[in-house]
């Protein structure tokens, strides 16, 4: 009784597990069928109850809405009927134009047959499908609905990236002035002792004896006093004297309007700044020429940035830059690009660019660090598309371009720089048209199933 009661339960389990492996079969089945639907055709049964209208001839159906296993039922057809590319199928009433392997759409055949890379049989493609219109994918409204195909129009504006690097402060060399003896003398009196430390224009910095001034002065004088005629060639000979052992005009005019010898020089400092070299001390002689010191302006300072090498193109002489410092914070300093320096560190593949920032309160100082952001506001104006619109193939980029009636068509277009989710576009677009920003992925495999992909590689017009 017992073995009855288990033959039984097995019996069930087995009825059960059949008529499963049966329900999983079918969906899978008819999964496969809905899968190798193109994405433009209407499937029957829909969302509405539609059935796919069919095309002249067709007996209620479109070539351009044909599956994979609807082409390759009807290659299998014509090769029964003898049908070969330029011949006319009874069933469309369209000519054939080739044969093709949807996975490998650059390839054509004459006749039909089975793939020579794939398990499959090729496919027929017609002329005059879906409106002859062979550039272009259609894909009715429902679809788009359902695959949230989204758009976005060309348009011109000025894409201007802003590159972030790290520097360091430095001195402005053309800030530098040198201070330099014009005669031998001692030097009485120095006001300044010591390096860094700040002067102002004008300011007395030290004060030399220079007793070779001393005769040509009583020369010049002594001859003022005379009276006579013919005596001003030798006025100016004694004048040009005092210009050859090192004064300068103004002491000339100053010893013309005292009448006293000044065998003293007073130096004063041409512009305000930092003490950067003092090369003298009260008591020491001077020579002519002898560099005395070096004044180093602070109004502005320069700034060597580092740029990674990949970026170096987006950075040149006048860009606008603004930098900020952790020793001073809250405030930005402004400035521009002065120079791209030629010169590359193989360490850190970069290349140095010399900004020059205002530095009015000078409250930048030299080794400092900085973080520059260039900002180049005098890019002109060029077509600019969302960047998730282009598809990256690896040797060239392609956009959908969406027209009217559903139609979107691959353009292959010439890309400039990209920044801030947007990509600059050089040939292949004008302004107003419309791209596709999402779902262009499906249209274009099902571009490349068409062969649409294949013509833009051979550079053949659709």
């Amino acid at each position: 009784m017992k073995k009855t009661h288990i033959a039984v339960g097995v019996f069930a389990l087995a009825a059960l597990a059949g008529g499963g492996y049966g329900l999983w079969a079918l969906g899978m089945n008819q999964g496969m069928e809905m899968m190798s639907a193109p994405i433009g055709a209407a499937t029957e049964g829909g969302a509405n109850g539609e059935v796919t209208s069919g095309g002249p001839g067709t007996g209620g159906q479109d070539p351009s809405t044909w599956n994979i296993p609807q082409g390759e039922a009807a290659t299998r057809r014509h090769m029964e009927s003898g049908i070969k590319a330029g011949d006319v199928d009874p069933e469309t009433g369209l000519a054939v134009q080739y044969y093709h392997d949807p996975m490998v759409p650059g390839r054509k055949f004459d006749s039909p047959g089975k793939s020579p890379f794939m398990d499959m049989m090729l496919v027929p493609a017609y002329s005059g499908a879906d409106s002859a219109d062979n550039s272009s994918v259609k894909v009715s409204p429902r679809i788009q609905q359902n695959l949230g195909i989204r758009t976005a129009a060309v348009a011109m504006g000025m894409l201007a990236p802003e590159i972030s690097a790290s520097g360091s402060v430095q001195w402005n060399e053309r800030e530098r002035v040198v201070i330099q003896s014009r005669a031998m003398g001692y030097v009485e009196k120095l006001n300044v002792t010591a390096t860094l430390d700040s002067v102002q224009q004008g300011q007395t910095l030290l004060t030399v004896y220079v007793p070779d001034w001393i005769a040509a002065q009583e020369e010049f004088l002594s001859l003022q006093k005379m009276k006579g005629e013919n005596l001003q060639p030798l006025v100016d000979a004694a004048r040009q004297r005092m210009l050859q052992v090192g004064m300068s005009n103004a002491q000339i005019r100053q010893v013309e309007q005292s009448g006293r010898t000044q065998p003293r020089v007073a130096i004063v400092a041409p512009r305000s700044g930092v003490i950067t070299e003092l090369m003298v001390r009260e008591g020491m002689t001077v020579q002519p020429g002898m560099t005395l010191m070096e004044i180093n302006g602070l109004s502005t300072v320069w700034v060597q940035a580092e740029v990674p090498e990949g970026q170096a193109v987006y950075v040149r002489p006048g860009v606008n830059v603004v930098a900020k410092a952790q020793a001073v914070p809250g405030r930005s300093f402004e400035g521009t690009v002065q120079a791209v320096l030629p010169q590359l560190n193989s360490n850190t593949r970069t290349v140095l660019a010399r900004i020059v920032l205002k530095n009015p309160e000078q409250k930048l100082l030299p080794g400092m660090f900085v973080q520059t952001r260039f900002m180049d506001s005098s890019r002109p104006e060029t077509l600019i598309v969302p960047s998730e619109a282009v598809i990256q193939t690896g040797r060239r980029a392609v956009v959908m371009l969406a027209n009217e009636e559903g139609r979107f068509t691959p353009v292959e277009i010439k890309t400039g720089i990209e920044f801030d989710g947007k990509t600059e576009v050089l040939e292949g677009l004008q302004p107003g048209q419309e791209v596709v920003l999402s779902g262009q992925f499906l249209i274009d495999s099902e571009a490349s199933l068409r062969g649409l992909e294949a013509r833009l590689n051979t550079g053949e017009q659709p």
